[in-house]
């Protein structure tokens, strides 16, 4: 399934300083019954969100109209836990695009870069910097740049580089994923096919 292409975000960002974040909590175990990757934003976070009447908790970040954006930020070690899709399409459907943190589980930032979310990881001083700054000003923004794999607070004009897979690059550029990509040099595929002797 194709997803939009990401080249540059520039957004608002929603704070979320917890270190230890699993997938558990990004979406709890009874939510994981569909198959499809639709519905899940509705229940990110459901048990820090919502009491158990589905009234919202006025303290949880997500439930306070002062943030919002397309980039969450999260504490160090993002997405640990059971290797769930589910979390990474929870964070997806609710409407972010990019997570940013000072480490992320293997599985959990492989789930995202495979639907088009991006993880960012900074060092734990830059993730400090971005708290900071969101926490003078909640409508300070960041932007990401893919293509020069660079986080800029534009508040204070500081940034920071980050990693990423090339192949990852290249897909979520083209807004691919993986079959898209195959689909994407079928011919080449084919033409290959036809040097082979069987």
């Amino acid at each position: 399934m194709a997803y939009d292409k990401f080249t540059t975000l520039t957004s608002t960002a929603v704070p979320l300083p917890i270190e230890n974040v699993d997938t558990d909590q990004i979406i709890p175990a009874r939510f994981l019954k569909a198959t499809e990757r639709k519905g899940f934003g509705d229940n990110l976070f459901r048990d820090w969100r919502y009491h158990q009447d589905n009234t919202p908790k006025e303290d949880f970040v997500l439930n306070d109209p002062t943030y919002s954006g397309k980039i969450l930020v999260g504490g160090k070690n993002f997405g640990s836990g059971s290797s769930r899709e589910h979390a990474a399409w929870a964070v997806y459907d609710y409407g972010f695009r990019c997570v940013i943190s000072s480490f992320f589980a293997d599985i959990f930032r492989n789930n995202c870069l495979n639907i088009g979310v991006l993880p960012v990881q900074v060092s734990a001083d830059f993730l400090q910097k971005i708290f900071n700054e969101i926490e003078k000003d909640p409508k300070t923004e960041l932007k990401v740049s893919l293509e020069q794999q660079k986080v800029t607070l534009l508040a204070t004009g500081e940034s920071e580089s980050f990693d990423i897979n090339g192949y990852k690059k290249d897909n979520m550029t083209n807004g691919f994923d993986d079959i898209d990509y195959l689909l994407n040099i079928k011919q080449d595929i084919q033409e290959f096919a036809k040097t082979r002797p069987f």
